[in-house]
């Protein structure tokens, strides 16, 4: 799981981006929760926290964050008017977090409102959310506002990505590679 963790949200490890949500394909449940539970040993003192969304027969959607940013994100005006408007209660991020779980949960449409947790620029997830083909690039994600600054952090992401993928290779453990806040 490790390995997945560091391809998939290097930049949540570094420090540089609030979360990231990826797949794992695991063997059985047992080894999923006791992967879950010594990852998150290891990055609970670090500020991260690592979380299941949504468990299928054999894949499971995780979410790594860093909750302390997760709280900061979710004060943005625009991010507390989408939250509000798909029925979040917006009295803190643990309670947004309970609130995205049970929307993935439910089995019902998929909650793109995810990218306020993923540190998507607000006005680009509102622009998905009410204008799905106007948008003026795409990277990580589809742009709708500032096209410079969102390419920008699409870079710092992707070379974040290359480097601790490249560190990880040569030796580096997942608890070296979590920077602490």
């Amino acid at each position: 799981m490790e390995e997945t963790v560091i391809r998939m949200a290097a930049p949540t490890l570094a420090g540089i981006k609030t979360g990231s949500l990826f797949p794992y394909y695991y063997r059985s449940r047992e080894e999923l929760g006791e992967e879950m539970g010594r990852l998150n040993r290891l990055l609970i003192p670090r500020g991260l926290r690592l979380v299941l969304l949504r468990l299928t027969e054999r894949s499971a959607l995780l979410y790594l964050f860093r909750p302390a940013e997760l709280e900061k994100d979710l004060q943005d005006c625009t991010a507390c008017e989408l939250l509000r408007g798909a029925g979040y209660p917006c009295t803190g991020c643990g309670a947004c977090l309970c609130h995205l779980l049970k929307r993935f949960q439910s089995g019902e449409e998929f909650p793109h409102e995810i990218g306020l947790f993923l540190s998507y620029p607000p006005e680009d997830v509102k622009g998905f959310l009410t204008d799905r083909d106007s948008y003026k690039a795409i990277c990580l994600w589809k742009i709708y506002g500032d096209e410079e600054e969102a390419r920008r952090m699409c870079a710092r992401y992707e070379t974040c990505t290359e480097c601790y993928c490249r560190l990880w290779r040569s030796g580096r453990r997942l608890e070296q590679l979590a920077v602490a806040s």
